[in-house]
């Protein structure tokens, strides 16, 4: 039972500026399928050598192998939108969880190639489902100042799970051939397993409750994720302006959860006729997907053990070593843009991590270059590792986190969950691209040549940047459309009379 005084509840601060640690655990265990989907990307980095070995399939069948799981992503990651809208975040997460166990116990079982195959298809799709719904969660429980934070949570567990496939490929690549990588990717069956029963303890997002019309335990919910019970009226009153219910559906639904007529299709007003705001809406959150994986980081995280084997290094356990770097590195730098994300902003992180990613790739183009036309040289060797682990930083600290949370938080509450399951589709289709054309790409231009390639596109990703995504830290989620010209007029004409039937809906409480 919810009291009025909501600083009282288990979670709640009355300091408004502290973060809410019950909105804070939601978001961490929210966060735990991407910690799964990111132990699969780094375990297979290491796991290809092996598979390589024991099943004796060529590049091509490789290439295939590491982006077929991308392109089920994008299946899954179309049909969560519309699947988290029916039956809610919580339970899309926990639908994720058991896609991604059977799929991991496939792979873990992994006979033939074939099998594989099947298996990581259908982990593919518990990752679509997870890439979107993990940073919708999120952003729909958190307050403003600290929604950059929670959001990008997400990110940092994809990176966690990173660093731990990469240090499981190390020690159970001791193993036997036919043992150690079907290890490597089984395991993850046992945290999906968990996450699926836990998940189910977590609240529903409010701003799905509110959408569906059940405003009583919207309510209740707000006030476990707010500080204080001032702070979670005023978010409560956003979400009903921004829903665009109108008063009586308000007061009605207090008692018997009516819900509101949802109007014209989500997809009609995102993609066939979008209003100027929605239109600008769309074309970042597309803009920025397609640049994070169009600028090469899919091929240092998947292919870094044949990066460093071409610059230089020569054993596997080195290469292997030389890839828990590039893990750690990635976790690190996340860890600190979680904490500047809500201080120094999106837009001024995204800028200079860009800036940084063309440096760094341009010095890693140099140095493989040198190494293909002149042979090993201890020098670009050594430059090649840096400018690698330099790329991952400046990645990591803008660029990665970033597009989740932006792409996120930008959509108007009705258009949100669809809105960002296309982002998510368009980063799928850009990670496939650059995970199943790498190799080939190295084949035809060289790895240098790759790597130029890489630095070009992140010159046209700053510029993009630049002028087309405005800064959204501290703003309500329910105040992005204005941010992007659209001046919200339905939430200005309704919100009076919804603040007023707030209070009443409080009463009811």
């Amino acid at each position: 039972m919810v009291h009025a005084g909501g600083h009282n509840l288990p979670g709640a601060d009355p300091n408004p500026t502290h973060m809410n640690k019950f909105a804070f655990g939601c978001a961490i265990v929210a966060s735990i399928i991407s910690i799964i989907f990111g132990y699969d990307t780094g375990v297979m980095s290491g796991a290809q050598i092996f598979i390589r070995d024991d099943l004796k399939i060529n590049d091509t069948q490789i290439e295939v192998l590491m982006g077929i799981l991308n392109l089920c992503a994008l299946v899954g990651s179309l049909t969560a939108g519309k699947t988290s809208d029916i039956i809610g975040r919580r339970y899309t997460i926990a639908l994720s969880s058991v896609i991604f166990l059977v799929g991991s116990v496939l792979m873990g079982y992994g006979p033939n190639y074939a099998v594989l195959m099947v298996g990581r298809c259908i982990a593919g799709v518990g990752v679509g489902f997870a890439l979107m719904i993990a940073p919708v969660y999120s952003a729909e429980i958190s307050s403003a100042s600290h929604r950059g934070f929670l959001t990008s949570l997400p990110e940092l567990c994809i990176s966690l799970g990173i660093l731990l496939g990469y240090v499981s490929n190390y020690f159970f690549g001791k193993l036997t051939l036919k043992l150690g990588w079907r290890l490597m990717l089984g395991i993850a069956a046992i945290p999906s397993l968990i996450l699926a029963f836990g998940i189910l303890k977590m609240p529903e997002s409010p701003r799905w409750l509110v959408m569906q019309g059940r405003l009583q335990e919207a309510k209740k919910i707000m006030v476990l994720v707010s500080n204080t019970e001032e702070e979670a009226e005023e978010r409560f009153r956003d979400m009903l302006t921004a829903a665009e219910i109108d008063d009586d559906t308000a007061f009605k639904a207090v008692g018997g959860g009516v819900k509101k007529n949802q109007g014209k299709s989500v997809w009609r007003e995102l993609l066939i006729k979008p209003r100027r705001a929605v239109r600008l809406i769309l074309i970042a959150a597309v803009g920025i997907h397609f640049f994070e994986h169009a600028t090469g980081i899919e091929a240092v995280v998947l292919y870094s053990p044949r990066i460093f084997r071409k610059a230089g290094v020569t054993t596997k356990d080195k290469l292997l070593l030389a890839t828990v770097g590039v893990g750690l590195t990635k976790t690190v730098f996340i860890i600190v843009a979680t904490f500047l994300l809500d201080k120094v902003g999106r837009r001024k992180l995204l800028l200079t991590s860009t800036g940084g990613m063309v440096l760094a790739l341009t010095s890693l183009a140099v140095s493989l270059t040198m190494v293909q036309r002149f042979g090993r040289l201890v020098w670009a060797l050594g430059l090649s590792i840096v400018s690698t682990y330099v790329f991952v930083a400046f990645f990591s600290i803008g660029l990665g986190p970033i597009t989740w949370v932006y792409s996120s938080e930008i959509f108007p509450l009705r258009l949100r969950a669809q809105g960002s399951s296309i982002g998510v589709a368009v980063n799928r289709i850009m990670n496939a691209t650059v995970s199943m054309s790498f190799l080939s790409m190295t084949e035809a231009i060289t790895t240098g040549g790759a790597f130029f390639v890489f630095a070009g596109i992140a010159v046209a990703a700053w510029w993009f940047f630049f002028f087309m995504l405005p800064e959204t830290k501290g703003l309500p989620l329910e105040e992005m459309e204005k941010l992007f010209g659209g001046g919200n007029a339905r939430g200005d004409r309704s919100g009076r009379n919804i603040e007023i039937k707030t209070k009443r809906v409080n009463n009811q409480i």
